[in-house]
C-alpha cells in the first residue's frame, strides 16, 4: 500500500507539473510579447534606434515561444496557447481531459503576464489607456491598428491560426527534422505577426488577447473578445483535422506531448 501511495503521489506531482509548465510558459509569452509592444515598440519616438516598431514586437513573441519550447516544452509539450491545444487535441494528439485543465493554466499565466505589465507600464506616469489598443490589446473596427471591419480581422485570424497550427503539427512530426521544431514554430509566430499586427494587433491566442484585455480598462476591447477566442479555435481546429485527415504520416509524432506520468524505478 505505501508502494501505491508513493506511485499516486509521483504521478500527481507529474501531473502539475505540466499544469505550471503551461501556466509559466503563457505568462512568458504574454508578458514578452506584449511587454515589448507596450513598453519598446515605439520607445523614444519615431524614428530612435532604441524603438522596436512591428518587426521587433514580431521577433518577440516568436522569441518567446521559441524559449519556452525549449525550456518546457518537453514538460507540457509547450502549448502556451488554448488553440494550440484544441488543435492537438483534433489532430488526435492530446488528451481530452487534459483539455479543460491546460487551457486554465495557459489563461491564469496570461493575466497574471497581464497584471505585471500593467504594473510596469505604469511605473514612470506615462501609461495611456485611451489609445485604440491599450497594453497591446487585440481589436476590430475602431480597436484594429488599421481600422479593419469586422470581417477582415476574422477571417485573418481563422486562416493565421489555421497556419500557425499546420506548422507546429508538421514542425513536430516524426519524420520532421530532428530539434528544429521550436524553431520553426517561433518563425512561423513572427511572420503571423508581421503579416496581421495592422489588422488585429494579432492574436492567434485566446489567452494572449484576455491577459491584457482584463487590465486595460475599455470595456469596449472586452466586449471584442469573443472574436479572439472563435477565430483562433475555429481555425486551431480546422488546423488539426487537415493534417490528420491530409499530411499525418501515420508513424507517431514528436509533439508537443507532455510527458509521460510514469513512475521512476
Amino acid at each position: 500500500m505505501a508502494t501505491i501511495s508513493v506511485i499516486n503521489n509521483y504521478l500527481e506531482l507529474d501531473v502539475m507539473k505540466k499544469y505550471i509548465a503551461e501556466f509559466f510558459g503563457t505568462f512568458w509569452l504574454v508578458l514578452g510579447g506584449c511587454g515589448s509592444a507596450v513598453l519598446a515598440a515605439n520607445f523614444g519616438g519615431e524614428g530612435n534606434p532604441l524603438e522596436l516598431g512591428f518587426l521587433g514586437v514580431s521577433l518577440g513573441f516568436g522569441l518567446t515561444v521559441l524559449t519556452m519550447a525549449y525550456a518546457v516544452g518537453h514538460i507540457s509539450g509547450g502549448h502556451f496557447n488554448p488553440a494550440v491545444s484544441f488543435d492537438l487535441f483534433a489532430g488526435k494528439r492530446f488528451s481530452g481531459s487534459d483539455l479543460l485543465p491546460y487551457i486554465i493554466a495557459q489563461v491564469l499565466g496570461a493575466i497574471l503576464a497581464g497584471a505585471v505589465l500593467f504594473i510596469i507600464a505604469s511605473g514612470n506616469g506615462a501609461l495611456d489607456l485611451s489609445g485604440s489598443n491599450p497594453l497591446a490589446t487585440n481589436g476590430y473596427g475602431s480597436h484594429s491598428p488599421g481600422g479593419y471591419n469586422l470581417f477582415a480581422p476574422l477571417i485573418t485570424e481563422i486562416i493565421m491560426t489555421f497556419m500557425f497550427l499546420v506548422i507546429i503539427m508538421g514542425a513536430t512530426d516524426r519524420l520532421a527534422l530532428g530539434g528544429f521544431g521550436p524553431s520553426a514554430i517561433g518563425l512561423a509566430l513572427t511572420l503571423i505577426h508581421l503579416i496581421s499586427i495592422p489588422v488585429t494587433n494579432t492574436s492567434v491566442n485566446p489567452a494572449r488577447s484576455t491577459g491584457v484585455a482584463l487590465f486595460c480598462g475599455n470595456m469596449e476591447i472586452i466586449a471584442q473578445l469573443w472574436l479572439f477566442w472563435f477565430a483562433p479555435i475555429v481555425g486551431a481546429v480546422l488546423g488539426g483535422w487537415f493534417y490528420y485527415q491530409f499530411l499525418e504520416t501515420g508513424i507517431e509524432s514528436r509533439p508537443l506531448q507532455p510527458i509521460e506520468s510514469e513512475p521512476r524505478d
